[in-house]
């Protein structure tokens, strides 16, 4: 099971004060950019992996999906989320996407944000995903850039000159790595591009876009916090469309059949 660090009270209570958990997508610097990855939304079924308080969720729905399934791990996350939506076309329920069962071409976009790097097995969950869409199907998410999250200490290091500069140590060493963030020793998982890249070829998805996502001029004349962004990519956007079968079928890995979420699991900051 996924460590389920946004049901801790300390680190909820942190978490919530962020301008993107405050302001909802207006406050993600990220959301444009990301938005520009989505297919039209007309019709659709939805599903929104790590939904949180389901702001990405409600977008959808306000902007033509037939219906929406939210997956959270943490029971704070969609008690907020069912609290704050009204629409009876939206699912939210709790699962962990480590575990996730999704039924078989039962939905026709897929979108994540900021939660994969919390979950150790992409792999399957990448042939999960890929077995849930309908064929043609678009799956868009982000995640911790590689280069944000691979060093030993993720901070900033001011030169002589007092210019800010971001470690990269350990990048080729994938696997876990532990922060202290709202709360110690909160889990996440190490990554290169390729390696995430990889996985999703693997799974069957042709790729289409990929961001290393920068702020804009606007955006840091409006925020000057978000020059130092400037610097090092935090976050990697990807957009992905399913191809009919996987390029390298596991069968071993993926069950024949299928059910609606059911365990737990998890969000991140959308």
């Amino acid at each position: 099971m996924a460590q389920n660090i946004y049901d801790n009270p300390d680190f909820l209570s942190g978490y919530s004060q962020l301008p993107r958990q405050v302001l909802g997508l207006a406050g993600a610097p990220e959301w444009p950019a990301l938005r520009a990855m989505f297919p039209d939304m007309e019709g659709k079924r939805a599903i929104d992996l790590g939904c949180g308080f389901g702001w990405v969720s409600r977008w959808l729905r306000e902007n033509g999906a037939r219906t929406v399934l939210g997956v959270d791990l943490s029971e704070s996350m969609i008690a907020r989320a069912r609290e704050a939506t009204g629409d009876p076309a939206i699912d939210y329920r709790i699962a962990d996407l480590e575990t996730i069962e999704l039924p078989e071409a039962a939905f026709d976009f897929a979108f994540s944000s900021l939660t994969f790097h919390y979950v150790s097995d992409f792999d399957r969950l990448a042939r999960m995903i890929h077995r849930s869409l309908t064929v043609g199907s678009h799956f868009v998410f982000s995640i911790e850039h590689p280069v944000f999250m691979a060093a030993t200490h993720p901070a900033w290091i001011e030169d002589e000159d007092g210019r800010k500069t971001w470690p990269v140590n350990r990048y080729a060493i994938e696997g876990e790595r532990r922060t202290d963030w709202f709360a110690k020793d909160v889990v996440k998982y190490h990554r290169r591009i390729a390696t995430t890249l990889n996985v999703l070829i693997r799974a069957g998805f042709i790729i289409e876009a990929v961001d290393e996502f920068a702020p804009s001029a606007q955006q840091i004349s409006e925020k000057p916090a978000l020059e130092e962004e400037l610097e090092r990519p935090m976050m990697l956007l990807v957009s992905v469309r399913r191809q009919e079968h996987p390029a390298r079928p596991d069968r071993t890995s993926i069950p024949s059949g299928g059910s609606t979420p059911k365990s737990r699991r998890h969000e991140d900051d959308a």
